[in-house]
């Protein structure tokens, strides 16, 4: 077998590169958010809530790359210890707004704090002109995965 048959290489592969780097990157921010009772999930719904309040359960779900039953349990899990309200019966339609309360904003500062000091150290290497440039050159690959632009 030739090495052109075994598919993408993947000491030069930037999707498994960017594969790498998420998942390096989950872990540090797994190990920094884990003593203070949390994941990153959980870190990012709060994080969601105190950017976009009253979301739904299928918008944190988008939010936070989850599906909607994952949101669904971690969203009950946080009522049910404090971290969010919802009201008991839809204002308007189906959608149950979800909102942080004192408690879960406390807890958000502590992990976003954390959290950005993860990100503080991912970055520490890179010039501000890289971080600008590794910024805008992230955002177009997902702009043409997203849009299905092959650039062409």
């Amino acid at each position: 077998m030739s090495r052109d048959d075994l598919g993408v290489d993947l000491k030069t592969s930037l999707g498994y590169l960017l594969k790498e780097a998420s998942s390096a990157l989950r872990a540090a921010m797994e190990e920094v958010l884990r003593p203070l009772g949390m994941s990153v999930t959980h870190y990012s719904c709060l994080e969601l809530l105190a950017q976009r309040p009253g979301l739904s359960n299928s918008e944190l779900a988008r939010g936070a790359f989850v599906t909607r039953q994952t949101m669904n349990v971690l969203l009950q899990n946080l009522e049910r210890d404090g971290y969010v309200s919802r009201p008991a019966a839809a204002p308007v339609g189906k959608v149950l707004p979800t909102r942080l309360t004192p408690r879960g904003r406390r807890s958000l500062e502590k992990a976003s704090a954390a959290v950005r000091a993860v990100e503080v150290r991912m970055l520490a290497g890179m010039t501000g002109a890289d971080q600008a440039a590794a910024f805008r050159i992230l955002r177009g690959m997902i702009g043409s995965l997203r849009t299905g632009d092959d650039g062409g």
